[in-house]
């Protein structure tokens, strides 16, 4: 080479050294020498090489220098591998004992953080040491081999400081204390040696070397800073340290917090996790408890303290919205300014792509040549920062390095602001639940604010206030994207780039209209699903109604009716999604479009260079994104705004015994004498009663004087007591004492107050004045009374009062079994349990259903009877140990054999007899004589109070009045031998429950009906494998169901949009190409005369291709939301159709609620969410793959590489989607339990409050809260998990194919353009790979509920169809009621056994027949057999002529009239409740009601016929429910008239006029009466007798009677 060195010995003279005469190939200097010349030496071997002379001293010569600088790595590798590999070969066990894991010593971070930076620059450093060495003649080692080792050692020292730490054996660090300290000295001495050779800041080498002395010197004081705290060497008493209290409980399985920071980035942590979840389902063991610092009692706390902080700065309005808002910000502000700042950070590294792409191709297209002067110093060459990013290679791995690290820290981002999100969610919804406990009863009765709403405060706000906090950070970090992203396109394309901005920036307010509307249309279809679910619920609860009589098709079309308008609305729902797609696919077309276009023709000499055209496509592909995030971001903004807005209303209600408080200001002072109140220790549950207010009624206290000494558990004096602050007083001049350990009753007309009297005495209402006074101070638990000694010490305080068990006249039960619902928190005492159970005569319920008394009831379970409900309510009442019970009106939905056998065993025996006081509110008179004292009221105040015979002297006319009404009440129970004590109605309620225990318990929500409990490996193996497997075929059913023309449109658009979108890029390439090409031509010719480029041609194409790609835009995103509209249509609509035509035993064996399941939750998702997957998976799929394709076509030597990434990918998704769905399962299964829970507590508030058991009741709260969150936090971190792991492959698809298309295009001139277009769809990949596995798993999610639909459709229908033809059916028929039953066998199932054996009976025309017998003797099973509603296996039944089997269902169906004994009625009108089929005139209705004796209630009724009647007919009593079921009988004028213990919720006078009008009005009839109480069959003509399913007798009454042994004499004994 020309211009060797002068002087060998002068180091320091810096030689200018110029690599002449370069030659135009691509062929460069660093390429010059020939291979025999490049052998390789650790300080190069030219000949008389200045890197061997140490003339000057050993340490001016660089070689030596960069020698010394291995000895330190060296060092640390042979100390630390030894250690490694034997002390942890052994131990390898011990990294799984979690809780001496991840004990972090001081800096632990820090520590982390700096071996990154450290690593980063060693890459650096070796990449700067081969780029310099590319200019000299042979190989110089030293000049990274140094830096490869360090690189080693960095590694090693992370890992070897790992290994210590999760064993917690600090001694062991003195090694790395050693090495950092030698690796600082060594590379202090080079940075020195540098300076004193003149070598500066223009250098690279010179920074980097300072940069690593700095890291060192950071990571020696990191490790002096771990002796300073834990003294483990050099002091004489180490410090003790204990793993945190989280990980000492091995229930924590939620380690992100605890883990380093490698593992916090990658979510390593969760590997095992996800592994296990494809060996078994993920249940809540599986996923542990929260770490302290997540749970909702810890945030709550901190809320509150955030609350408080804002109380005591704005004392008068601490409520408001504003303060809200200050009290989240001030406790969960910190994570959040964490987690926006990594996101403006992570953003800001995303300009690398574009950056890095436009510095590739323009080097590329330059040759990469580094043609530049190169500087020797201490014989080696130095390059300037310019020059080493001036090489295309290094973009590439620089790119790399960006891209991991800017997808890290976006992911951390996401993760703080979700964990931040979930942690604010469980501290409001505490916050709210402490509320709801302390809400003053009024607001709940007087509707100020109903249990709905409450619900939704705590399932919608706290959710929309999560996401709100979730989307956050995009708040400030958008702005700054869009002002970078503007700059950047600014710098590279000038004022054209404005021009594509504007287009954006236009249109993003048109985004945000179609977002609003969206929303819109959103809620009127929720109004109109609501609608139709209610419709449908109504349609399923009747079913065995409809059926009865053929009314299915008028419901199905009320149904199908609503969903039409459910469609139009879901039709503009998927108008504006489709819009809404459409312009997030085209809005970056048209910026592309106008920009390249005006900048291509409007500035003539513009740089239309493909580094230019490629980095700008990449910005717009960045600037798109926040634009559409906008419009959710604001959206979501305006949400929180209403929601906290809500939340303040609800924080400001009135709460219970708030007046207390108020009185405690100064301004009430003047209002003592109002106030001469002993007030309740209700005013404040949580705090203690305040100090201000002792104090101030401290002297009031003392006019009290129990004069009747302690014999009275409850008085009143003086009491007004009112529901709302301002309004009347419901309760007036209240004097009342309640004795200690009797019974006393209140009665009273309906509405005169009793129930208030007893809320008033638990302080549920709103005291205005007076005085309650408790003398118990029962042991809540124990429930002893306190000694009297105490009770003194007592006196001065509130006098409180212990807990109360209490029985409301609603009966309010738990969403949990039987047994827990009587034992209600209590200890299980098997003795007391049983007694109990006896009392309430609860054993034969328990008996028939499906899971005895462990069967799950309420929302989630099985429904029961009002009686039953209330039994059980009582129940608790019995069971609990208190010392005082209230039973308000218990006997109410009781008959009468039920009511006298609670008193008897229940009131007088278990609770009278242990000196329990007993308050009872009843209108059952017959009871007053055993009450100890009575209290009687009238229009909310006190008529009399004393015993029974007090008020026989006082009160005589009241008493006379009471004698004629016990007389009419106790007439029905002469005698007390009850046979048939059970009330039938209420078991019929469960009887279906009997023939289908296994059945019912059988949720469906789960789609491993396969797994049976047996421990077969190859059983799980199968079922682990279905788990594993893609949903296929509901995918299939889904599509098949758009039709024929539908699906290839949609296959074929998506393809052609994809195809023209990579043809606008190939075409941009070819643009560009051409441009550079041209322009390097005009170049070479030298030529100033020569014409310019002429861009017409390519900008007419690119224009063409463009419009070509917006207009398939819009038709693909047409065809996704028309499919979707088309097979939402279609699936509910043949869903509704098996429903409705599904045999009765279908309803009987599939728990309702599941039912109901498919037409909400699975029909919602079908209507709403699976067109959006669909098109976002689709075009993510499309995406990867048509990128994988064009980077493929441009380097083909990408597909070796692209095999390994695609089989790492095809694994990390088939373990993804499975943990996702199990976790996406148990979120949905959490968030159940815990709104069940808020419900139940809004409707048993004041039930949970007599009793005291506030405490235990937040505690299970705290439990829901902290298992829901723990699954969405456990969902958030394997979404994190797999995102990471996707962005990672991504990045390496992009280091693959930009050193691929480098190497290619400086070996094989593959052009600059194509360089550029590779390297664009590598980045596109790195965006869509994890958005196709995250669509994919909530596509399989969602086709769940496809398959789940599917199943249903295979429900068979009833046989319909008849074997005679509507012509040879008489019109009349049956005309006479003649019916022969021959040799009947029926039975519920085919595989069940018969309920009715071999029965015979001959009916005459007009008839009476009765049919007795005890419960489950086939009474019912025998009036069904007529309307062909269970399997007639055997013998037939005649009626008129005509064998009912050959009739059409319709048709025999609608011929006959039954009244079934549960009284059923549908919202609407009383007319269409009466006549749904709208064929009898206004004067038939009347008259039906009329003999209904109904005809006087529903005149009075405002709209007469047309009055409404409300859902279920909640507006009308029980008995007045079973009257319209029989007017609704009468109207059908039918020849065979069935009445199935119709009468049973009827009083007695009331059932004995409906006898005589039966008698009369059916005449000419045949009537068949099942009979509830014996005597109303007397009357008839024939009595059937039945046992086990067998005609035990068979003759008329008198002759039965006259029998002594007949079955049916004894039942009329009974019955007396």
């Amino acid at each position: 080479m020309p211009g060797r060195e002068a002087n060998p010995a002068a180091f320091s003279a810096a030689t200018v050294y110029v690599c002449v005469d370069a030659p135009p190939s691509p062929a460069r200097c660093a390429q010059r020498p020939s291979s025999s010349t490049m052998s390789l030496a650790f300080c190069g071997n030219e000949n008389n090489s200045a890197a061997y002379n140490v003339e000057k001293g050993v340490l001016n010569n660089g070689c030596f220098v960069d020698a010394l600088n291995v000895v330190p790595h060296v060092f640390l590798l042979f100390i630390t591998f030894p250690i490694l590999f034997i002390g942890w070969g052994s131990q390898s066990s011990k990294v799984h004992i979690h809780h001496s894991t991840w004990l972090h010593f001081p800096g632990h971070n820090l520590r982390w953080i700096l071996t990154f930076i450290l690593l980063f620059v060693l890459v650096c450093e070796i990449a700067e040491g081969i780029v310099s060495d590319g200019v000299s003649e042979s190989r110089h080692l030293h000049l990274y081999m140094p830096a490869g080792m360090a690189f080693l050692a960095a590694i090693t020292s992370v890992v070897y400081y790992h290994n210590i730490e999760t064993s917690n054996f600090p001694k062991l660090l003195i090694a790395l204390l050693f090495y950092w300290t030698l690796a600082f000295i060594t590379k202090t001495i080079k940075f020195v040696k540098f300076c004193d050779n003149g070598v500066g800041f223009s250098q690279l080498r010179f920074c980097l070397t300072g940069l690593l002395v700095i890291l060192y010197g950071m990571l020696l004081s990191v490790e002096i800073n771990v002796i300073r705290v834990r003294r483990y060497v050099f002091f004489k008493t180490p410090k003790e340290v204990k793993p945190p209290e989280d990980l000492q409980d091995l229930g924590v399985r939620f380690l992100q917090p605890f883990v380093n920071l490698l593992s916090k980035g990658t979510y390593w942590w969760m590997n095992t996790f996800i592994k296990t979840a494809h060996k078994k389902p993920i249940d809540l063991k599986a996923i542990g408890k929260l770490p302290i610092a997540m749970r909702a009692l810890t945030n709550y706390i901190r809320l509150n303290e955030a609350f408080e902080a804002q109380k005591n700065k704005r004392s008068p309005y601490p409520q408001g919205s504003k303060s809200i808002w200050c009290a989240l910000c001030w406790a969960f502000g910190r994570p959040l300014v964490l987690s926006s700042t990594f996101r403006i950070l992570a953003d800001l590294l995303g300009f690398a792509g574009p950056l890095c792409i436009s510095g590739i191709v323009h080097h590329v297209g330059k040759g990469n040549n580094t043609i530049r002067p190169q500087i020797k110093i201490l014989g080696v060459f130095f390059i300037s920062s310019q020059e080493f990013l001036a090489n295309a290679y290094v973009l590439a791995v620089l790119l790399f390095f960006a891209l991991l690290l800017q997808r890290t820290i976006l992911q951390a981002s996401y993760y703080v602001a979700i964990e931040t999100g979930i942690n604010l969610r469980g501290a409001i919804q505490t916050k709210i639940y402490n509320k709801i406990m302390q809400l003053s009863t009024s607001n709940m009765s007087m509707g100020e604010m109903t249990a709905g709403q409450i619900c939704n405060l705590v399932a919608i706000d706290t959710n929309q206030l999560m996401w709100f906090f979730f989307l956050c950070p995009n708040l400030w970090a958008m702005p700054v994207q869009i002002i970078v992203g503007v700059l950047l396109l600014y710098y590279l394309l000038g004022i054209s780039a404005l021009i594509g901005a504007v287009v954006i920036i236009v249109l993003a307010p048109v985004q945000y209209f179609v977002a609003t509307k969206l929303s819109q249309a959103q809620r009127s279809t929720l109004e109109y699903s609501n609608e139709r679910l209610k419709k449908t619920n109504e349609m399923l609860r009747g079913i065995k109604l409809l059926k009865l009589y053929a009314w299915e098709h008028i419901f199905h079309s009320s149904v199908e009716e609503t969903r039409q308008k459910e469609m139009t609305s879901l039709k503009a729902f998927a108008l504006y999604t489709s819009i809404s797609i459409f312009m997030n696919a085209a809005i970056p077309i048209a910026a592309v479009l106008t920009t390249f276009v005006v900048h291509a023709h409007l500035t003539g000499n513009a740089d239309f260079s493909p580094s230019v055209a490629f980095a700008s496509l990449s910005l717009f592909h960045i600037l798109v994104t926040p634009l559409f995030l906008l419009s959710s971001v604001v959206r979501s903004t305006v949400k929180a705004l209403v929601s906290v807005q809500k939340l303040s209303e609800f924080l400001s209600s009135e709460e219970i015994g708030e007046e207390h408080d108020k009185c405690s200001e100064p301004r009430c002072a003047d209002n003592h004498s109002k106030y001469q109140v002993v007030p309740l220790k209700v005013v404040n549950r949580k705090r203690p009663a305040r100090e201000d207010w002792n104090n101030y009624s401290s002297h009031m206290r003392r006019p009290v004087n129990i004069t009747e000494g302690d014999d009275f558990c409850v008085k009143i004096t003086n009491g007004f007591f009112t529901w709302t602050p301002e309004g009347s007083a419901t309760l007036s001049n209240i004097d009342i004492r309640i004795p200690q350990g009797q019974l006393t009753m209140i009665v009273g007309q309906v509405g005169c107050g009793k129930s208030s009297l007893l809320l008033a005495t638990l302080g549920e209402m709103q005291k205005t004045s007076g005085n309650v006074f408790w003398n118990s101070i029962p042991d809540s638990e124990t429930g002893e009374d306190v000694s009297p000694e105490k009770e003194t010490a007592v006196d001065t305080e509130v006098r409180k009062r212990g807990s109360v068990a209490y029985a409301s006249q609603k009966p309010w039960l738990l969403n949990a079994t039987v047994e827990e619902n009587i034992i209600f928190e209590s200890p299980f005492n098997k003795q007391r349990y049983k007694a109990v159970i006896d009392a309430c005569s609860l054993q034969p319920d328990i008996d028939i259903l499906p899971h005895g008394d462990q069967t799950q009831i309420g929302e989630r379970g099985i429904n029961l009877s009002g009686g039953q409900r209330q039994r059980i309510s009582v129940a608790r009442a019995l069971y609990q140990q208190t010392n005082v019970v209230f039973l308000d009106d218990p006997f109410s939905a009781l008959d009468i054999h039920l009511s006298d056998h609670l008193m008897q065993e229940g009131i007088l025996k278990m609770l009278r007899e242990d000196k329990r006081t007993i308050v009872l509110v009843t209108h059952k008179l017959q009871y007053l004589p055993h009450a100890d004292w009575i209290i009687t009221m009238k229009d909310g105040t006190i008529q009399r109070e004393g015993t029974l015979k007090d008020i026989q002297k006082s009160e005589s006319e009241l008493f006379e009045h009471w004698k004629t009404l016990m007389n009419r009440q106790d007439q029905e129970l002469e005698k007390e031998t009850i046979i048939e004590r059970k009330p039938v109605l209420e078991r019929k309620n469960l009887r279906r429950t009997r023939y289908s225990r296994e059945a019912l318990l059988k949720d469906d929500e789960e789609d491993e009906e396969e797994i049976t409990e047996s421990d077969d490996d190859d059983n799980l193996s199968s079922v682990l494998h279905q788990r594993a497997k893609m949903p296929w075929r509901a995918c299939g059913k889904y599509l098949s169901s758009a039709g024929i023309l539908l699906l290839p449109l949609l296959v074929l658009s998506q393809l052609l949009k994809h195809t023209v979108m990579v043809a606008i890029d190939y075409w941009l390439a070819q643009w560009t190409s051409d441009v550079i090409s041209a322009k390097s031509d005009v170049e070479q010719k030298n030529c100033s005369a020569c014409q310019e480029f002429n861009h017409s041609r390519y900008s007419r194409v690119f224009s063409i291709l463009c419009c070509l790609g917006i207009i398939l835009c819009l038709v693909t995103s047409i065809a996704v939301e028309w499919t979707g509209l088309k097979v939402a249509k279609k699936l509910h609509y043949c869903l509704l159709n098996k429903i409705i035509l599904a045999p009765m035993r279908f309803f009987e064996t599939t728990p309702l609620g599941s039912i109901l399941n498919r037409f909400s939750a699975d029909c919602n998702t079908i209507d709403q969410h699976i067109p959006a997957t669909l098109e976002c998976l689709s075009r993510s799929t499309l995406l990867c793959v048509s990128a994988l394709a064009v980077i493929s076509f441009v380097t083909p030597m990408f597909l070796i590489a692209l095999l390994p990434l695609a089989i790492i990918c095809y694994f990390i998704q088939k373990y993804f989607r499975v943990a996702s769905r199990d976790l996406q399962q148990l979120d949905d299964s959490t968030q159940l339990p815990l709104l069940c829970h808020f419900s139940e507590t809004v409707e048993g508030l004041t039930t949970i409050r007599a009793f005291r058991y506030e405490g235990r009741f937040r505690q299970k709260l705290l439990e829901y809260t902290d298992s829901n969150n723990i699954a969405s936090l456990f969902l958030t971190a394997a979404n994190r998990w797999l995102e990471v792991r996707m962005e990672y492959i991504g990045a390496c698809v992009v280091l693959i194919a930009a050193v691929t298309s480098i190497t290619k295009s400086l070996y094989n001139q593959l052009s600059s353009g194509l360089v550029g277009l590779g390297l664009t769809y590598a980045l596109m990949v790195s965006n869509y790979l994890n958005w196709m596995v995250r669509n994919l798993a909530d596509m399989e999610i969602q086709l769940g509920a496809v398959k789940r639909i599917n199943g249903l459709l295979k429900t068979e229908a009833e046989n319909y169809e008849g074997l005679l033809s509507p012509s040879q059916i008489p019109q009349n028929w049956p005309a006479r009621g003649e019916i022969q039953i021959q040799n009947l066998s029926v039975r519920y199932d085919s595989n069940l056994k018969p309920v009715l054996k071999h029965v015979s009976a001959h009916i005459s025309p007009g008839q009476k027949i009765g049919i007795c017998g005890r419960t489950g003797s086939g009474k019912s099973s025998f009036s069904l057999a007529f309307f062909r509603m269970v399997d007639t296996f055997e013998g037939r039944i005649i009626i008129d002529g005509i064998d009912i089997a050959k009739l059409p269902l319709q048709t025999l169906r609608s011929r006959l009239s039954i009244i079934l004994q549960d009284p059923i009625l549908f919202s609407g009108t009383i007319r269409f409740n009466l006549d749904p089929e709208k064929k009898c005139t206004d004067s038939m209705l009347w008259e039906a009601l009329e003999i209904a004796q109904l005809k006087h209630v529903v005149k009075a009724l405002p709209g007469g016929l047309d009055a409404i009647v409300t859902e279920g007919g909640e507006n009308f009593s029980q008995g007045q429910r079973q009257l319209f079921c029989l007017a609704r009988a009468f109207v059908r004028k039918t020849s065979i008239f069935i009445m199935d213990e119709a009468t049973a919720s009827i009083d007695m006078a009331t059932e004995n006029i409906l006898q005589k009008v039966v008698m009369t009005a059916f005449a000419d009839r045949t009537v068949v009466t099942i009979a509830h109480r014996v005597h109303t069959i007397l009357n008839a003509d024939l009595v059937i007798v039945m046992k086990r399913g067998v005609i035990l007798e068979y003759d008329k009454p008198e002759v039965l009677l006259e029998q002594e042994d007949s079955v049916f004499a004894s039942f009329v004994q009974a019955d007396k």
